[in-house]
């Protein structure tokens, strides 16, 4: 087997298909949300938090995910991890009340927490690093490939089980992926796994104090946080109690969503490596595309309805930009810190998924005293307001520290 076949086989594809499915668990709620809701009986508020969980598990267990990737090796940690997530998946599809689904769903965003980090580590590790923003584009992809299943796949599936028997179904297919990834990733040396404890948390003291670090870790957060708060529930009610839509037609446009930003991950990625090489820096094209981003969050808070799909298109494909600011950050850092520097930031991040995704189910819940069960577009257009501004925010703190 060549050296390519090599890592493509038995590194990449491993790593891909465990982000493929933790972005299905990531997202899979707002398809089965009017399930969720009506099984267990739950309103905005609870259903965001419901949802939210698995982002501050998640995040819970970044910085110590740092040192065990850079000690242990990607490999150990993401196939030990995955068991967890199995469990939860199982624990959820058995839920019988609220609690049982908190339960399931926070050791399902446990076990998960590494299935990105730990394919970024790998891949500084097995690839050179100029070639860093195009592999982790591909696998941002494979990601985007799950959110793409947890649409309109699920929502056929639906026809003949219900949300309990895709659980369960994706509880397996856990497991599998773990067996997978124990079993057919190599390992590889490092440095960093022979370092102390006490100097490997040196480490983690060294990249959150940091200027480099603090410069655009604020705007990446915020932007990577509303993509994952908004696109991993909030955008399917938005289309059914703001646009109308059935729940086909919002599977349908969330399906495309997921295919937009499988294009972004790629075309962004791609595109990022070749200006690169031209001497545009990774940190400038990943600012760039936030911003942009952020243009689209705005019209989709103030534009006509007749803008509404091109709207969602753009947010999938934009949305994508802030991984970029990851492979910017680990060129920033010395490659044995390179765990602990994409945990940092994705600590950052999930945290402020985890509370942005349950605050703006609380705000429409403020707004929304209608009828019929609709849920009232001011809450939804309050709720997105509040995360472009702490975008804005960032944004503005990026430029101030440039000086």
């Amino acid at each position: 087997m060549s050296a390519i076949s090599l890592k493509l086989f038995r590194v990449f594809l491993p790593f891909a298909a465990g982000y493929f499915l933790s972005y299905i668990f990531r997202v899979v709620n707002a398809v089965i949300a009017p399930d969720l809701m009506a099984d267990i009986g739950v309103g905005p508020s609870a259903l965001g938090m419901l949802t939210a969980v698995y982002f501050i598990s998640f995040a819970a267990f970044q910085l110590p995910l740092g040192v065990l990737l850079d000690r242990f090796g990607p490999r150990k940690v993401e196939s030990l991890l995955l068991l967890f997530a199995g469990l939860g998946t199982f624990l959820f599809s058995r839920a019988e009340g609220l609690a049982g689904l908190v339960v399931g769903r926070a050791l399902i965003g446990f076990g998960v927490s590494s299935c990105l980090m730990a394919a970024f580590k790998a891949y500084t590790l097995w690839f050179p690093r100029e070639k860093w923003p195009l592999v982790n584009g591909f696998q941002m992809a494979a990601g985007g490939l799950g959110a793409l299943v947890a649409t309109s796949p699920v929502e056929i599936s639906l026809q003949y089980t219900n949300w309990r028997g895709v659980f369960a179904g994706l509880g397996i297919l856990t497991l599998l992926i773990a067996g997978a990834v124990f079993l057919v990733v190599p390992e590889k040396e490092t440095a960093s796994g022979r370092e102390s404890l006490q100097s490997q948390m040196r480490g983690i003291s060294e990249v959150f104090t940091s200027r480099k670090f603090w410069r655009i870790a604020p705007l990446t957060t915020m932007s990577q946080a509303t993509f994952l708060a908004i696109q991993g529930l909030w955008a399917g009610p938005w289309l059914t109690h703001v646009l109308h839509l059935e729940r086909p037609a919002v599977a349908g446009v969330l399906f495309w969503v997921a295919v937009a930003m499988v294009a972004g991950f790629i075309l962004l990625g791609s595109l990022t490596e070749k200006i690169s090489r031209k001497g545009v820096p990774v940190a400038t094209t990943a600012v760039t595309g936030m911003a942009l981003f952020m243009v689209v969050q705005l019209l989709l808070i103030t534009g006509p309805a007749d803008w509404a799909v091109p709207l969602w298109l753009s947010f999938g494909f934009l949305g994508t930009a802030s991984i970029i600011a990851y492979s910017a950050l680990s060129q920033s850092f010395p490659v044995h810190l390179s765990g602990r520097v994409i945990t940092a930031v994705n600590l950052l991040v999930f945290i402020t998924a985890f509370g942005g995704q349950w605050a703006i189910g609380a705000i429409i819940g403020i707004y929304s005293h209608s009828v019929e069960g609709m849920l009232s577009p001011a809450g939804f257009q309050a709720g997105f307001g509040l995360m472009f501004s702490l975008q804005l925010a960032g944004l503005i703190l990026y430029f101030l520290t440039g000086r």
